[in-house]
């Protein structure tokens, strides 16, 4: 069925004033779509294009046959580089594109820079459109979310393409309406306290995952109108789950209808490819020392949090905007003006984002993907750092993959690779990321990654998870990890939902996933303390030839859990821990029980403290080990 057009109503506010002006040209607009691009009224539109070195700019569309001589704009006369225009008879639904022309005689049809809504792919012209019409119902998540949702709070989250997530029947994308109902039942039904979803904003080419942008004001059209997406949020918000969205803004693509040689010149982007292009991703690097395009940017980021209440940004490939000299070699970078190799602007406006979003947004989360050993990412600006709420911790992911990969007889030799992660667990605030690029580009699947026959990896899994979720930091899982997917992510069709089809060992460890996400939930000792020393104490950490790790975990209130993990197949009787409380310590999980698909190895749901020393401690738990298997515990009271 068709979808109606949103009724044409006009926005207030959206001539440009002289404060309009200063705030632009000076970097610090931060709500120029609410200026720029195309605005509805009840007798056409107007138009606003920032193209200060074109020749001429007219507006061409369905409404005027596509004529670039129909509707030709009038730039300003402030210097400000902006053309303006009124047109009639522009409604909802029609498409177009703005003509420039350029000094050097040539005609460029741009799509809207501003955009709320393009065509679908491989169409290219943006679409007039309006954002209202959708009755926002999450005032009490929006109410609560200043306060509950802060960095003491458990953040567990489930990465999604919701191209690939699910499809219908015969293999077609899912729309946000119908993905809103599915994808809410499944992430509530596994505890996850947040989505985050890959980049939706609008991109020309489908296999760049949204990470190609050209519509940094547009949720892809794949999926729906502005509104389907603003009903997925509202969804979702609703049942009580954040929603994260993947925002890039370090590169563009060089589409000819986006924001390269938008105007005949490299206005967007460096001139210089030393500085403007990116040899990685094939795509046109942002000029951050451009004050337009620091409003630019930072409106695109404001846009999000105000129209569509998203609750988080991911910041994609931070690394490759602090450093000049990212991805290239010798001579193929411009040192800064101190001869560094550090790109002060993108730093400047790292800390304008973050200032902003923080101001503006309280409850609001940036959080940096970073994969460098930069100082104090997620530390505050005015002491230096860059200001984001929280790091991805890469390091993590890739010393802990290498380690599980490995031979269980061959884990002595890299324990430490397992540990060192704890040595600098709280320089930063980390979230622990096991996501999408992990399982992509000939990589495998998590379950593959494990060693051994079908038992073991399976085990090895759930050991992983276990040792994550009580791991200090944040959490993140991609789609299919919760199941044990087989198959290399493929976006081009859905999860191998039929796994789970009255196969035991995909459905337990989705069963774990949940019980893990409903324990780290309940738990403070589990989440409050994420990013401080304070949460963590080790019992024992050096035991490399058993490769096991014994570890606290505790809360504000001096509460503590257990986590004992061994990462060998061999079960340990009598294994001695040192607890720093006697009396009985209740078996909270295992991840080698039989209904996550384990060997039912444990301790019968709890034991008793006894009165030998062990690890520093005056009393210690004579546990039964699991193979492969991670045991929580937490301390209930006097012994039984």
């Amino acid at each position: 069925m068709k979808k109606p057009h949103p009724k044409t109503v006009a926005r207030p506010g959206t001539e440009l004033g002289e404060q309009d002006i200063h705030l632009f040209r000076e970097g610090t607009h931060s709500r120029l779509h609410q200026k720029l691009g195309c605005h509805l009224n009840p007798n056409g539109a107007s138009f606003a294009l920032w193209a200060p070195n074109a020749r001429a700019v007219s507006v061409i569309g369905d409404f005027n046959d596509w004529n670039a001589e129909a509707d030709p704009a009038r730039v300003r006369e402030d210097g400000s580089g902006i053309w303006e225009l009124e047109v009639r008879g522009v409604e909802a639904g029609h498409r177009y594109k703005f003509a420039v022309f350029t000094h050097d005689g040539a005609r460029l049809e741009k799509a809207d820079p501003f955009a709320f809504r393009a065509e679908p792919a491989p169409a290219t012209a943006s679409i007039a459109w309006n954002l209202e019409g959708h009755a926002w119902a999450d005032g009490a998540w929006m109410k609560s979310r200043a306060t509950e949702h802060g960095l003491n709070a458990p953040m567990s989250v489930y990465e999604v393409h919701l191209g690939s997530w699910r499809r219908s029947a015969q293999g077609e994308m899912l729309d946000y309406r119908a993905m809103a109902q599915l994808l809410t039942e499944h992430v509530t039904k596994l505890g996850f306290t947040h989505v985050e979803l890959m980049p939706i904003t609008e991109h020309p080419f489908y296999g760049s995952w949204g990470y190609q942008t050209t519509g940094y004001f547009a949720p892809t059209s794949r999926y729906g109108t502005p509104q389907d997406f603003k009903f997925l949020v509202d969804t979702l918000h609703q049942a009580g789950v954040g929603v994260i969205l993947d925002w890039v803004p370090s590169h563009f693509p060089a589409d000819a209808h986006g924001l390269s040689q938008f105007d005949g010149t490299h206005l967007f982007e460096h001139a210089d490819p030393r500085q403007g292009f990116h040899p990685e991703w094939n795509s046109s690097i942002f000029n951050y020392g451009r004050n337009e395009v620091r409003s630019f940017l930072l409106s695109s980021a404001m846009f999000w949090l105000d129209e569509y209440h998203i609750d988080a940004l991911r910041v994609d490939a931070v690394a490759s905007m602090l450093y000049l000299d990212y991805s290239r070699k010798e001579g193929e970078w411009i040192p800064n003006v101190h001869g560094g190799r550090e790109n002060l602007e993108a730093i400047a406006f790292l800390r304008q984002l973050n200032e902003s979003a923080y101001r503006d947004h309280p409850g609001v989360q940036v959080i940096a993907e970073e994969s460098t050993a930069w100082p104090m990412v997620s530390r505050p600006t005015y002491i230096g750092g860059l200001g984001f709420g929280m790091k991805w911790n890469m390091g993590w992911m890739h010393d802990t993959l290498s380690y599980m990969h490995e031979d269980p007889i061959h884990r002595r030799w890299h324990h430490g690779e397992l540990t060192f992660s704890l040595a600098y667990a709280f320089n930063e605030n980390f979230m622990l990321p096991l996501s999408h690029d992990e399982v992509v580009h000939g990589k495998g699947s998590l379950i593959d990654k494990m060693p051994g026959d079908e038992w073991k990896q399976f085990a090895n899994l759930r050991l992983l998870y276990g040792h994550m979720w009580a791991h200090p930091g944040k959490k993140l899982l991609f789609m299919g990890c919760e199941f044990g997917q087989r198959r290399e992510w493929n976006h081009d069709s859905e999860l191998d939902w039929w796994l789970l089809d009255g196969n035991e060992v995909h459905g337990g460890l989705q069963r774990w996933v949940g019980d893990l996400n409903r324990l780290y939930r309940n738990e403070p000792a589990l989440h409050a303390l994420d990013f401080d020393a304070a949460g963590f104490e080790w019992v024992d950490g050096a035991d490399a030839e058993g490769s096991v790790l014994s570890y606290l975990r505790k809360s504000p209130n001096g509460e503590a859990v257990l986590v004992v993990a061994n990462f060998t197949p061999v079960p340990r009787e009598n294994y001695l821990v040192g607890v720093p409380t006697s009396g009985r310590w209740r078996e909270m999980l295992n991840s080698d029980a039989l209904l996550y698909g384990g060997s039912g190895v444990g301790n019968q749901g709890g034991v008793d403290s006894v009165p030998v020393a062990a690890h520093g401690r005056f009393h210690s738990l004579n546990l039964r080990l699991p193979p492969l298997g991670v045991l929580i515990l937490k301390h209930e009271g006097a012994a039984s």
